[in-house]
């Protein structure tokens, strides 16, 4: 994809949409950080079931601490992979308590150290709670990387390496957004909405899939 076809791609989408934001519910940056851990090989919808009792009761580091991981593990017990990410919140809820002064890092490198926290969740931190221009690649922005063009790489790691290169201004901010919800609710996995795809001409994935006979 060309730059002038880039910038197109994103003008369209911000236009569609000028403000897009994460569909995960939280009320402060520590609860952030906390739903994008548990989001992981997780869906948002889920996590805001599980969350929204949790987070009503449990608004720092230090009342993470203090509720427990079982009882933690009953909250989330409906999200995949609870045990580990019951442990792994706890884990980092004590290290904002002692070394961080209950306070979410505003750093990549050192949120990163934080138990069960990768680069994509790192990133999404970044990008939600401090406005940083950083390219969370999820399964859905991998997938729309590679199948329009736009970024195509074999990793996660190659394909924010591209995003990072190529996705121009005013639209570094929020472009993560745009492509994750372009994947989650037109770019689909198995079929593509190509039909109602605001930016399907540019697209370089072939054959379009058509639109079905009650959409005609």
């Amino acid at each position: 994809m060309k730059k002038p076809d880039i910038f197109e791609f994103f003008r369209r989408l911000a236009e569609d949409n000028p403000a897009p934001v994460t569909e995960l519910e939280f009320g402060n940056t520590y609860q952030l950080l906390v739903a994008v851990v548990l989001s992981a090989q997780a869906t948002d919808v889920g996590v805001n079931k599980a969350t929204r009792a949790l987070f009503a009761a449990v608004k720092t580091p230090q009342a993470m601490v203090d509720l427990g991981e079982e009882a933690l593990k009953q909250h989330i017990k409906t999200i995949g992979l609870f045990n580990s990410k019951a442990k792994n919140v706890i884990a980092l809820s004590e290290i904002l308590v002692r070394d961080h002064a209950g306070e979410v890092p505003t750093d990549r490198d050192t949120l990163v150290t934080l138990p069960g926290v990768g680069r994509k969740t790192a990133n999404v931190v970044m990008n939600c709670a401090f406005g940083a221009e950083t390219f969370a690649v999820d399964t859905h922005v991998f997938r729309v990387g590679n199948r329009t063009g736009l970024a195509k790489g074999k990793t996660p790691e190659q394909v924010e390496a591209l995003l990072e290169k190529r996705v121009p201004q005013p639209f570094r901010r929020d472009a993560h957004h745009w492509l994750i919800l372009q994947g989650r609710y037109v770019c689909k996995a198995r079929m593509p909405e190509c039909w109602r795809c605001q930016v399907a001409d540019l697209c370089a994935f072939k054959p379009k899939t058509p639109a079905p006979p009650d959409k005609k």
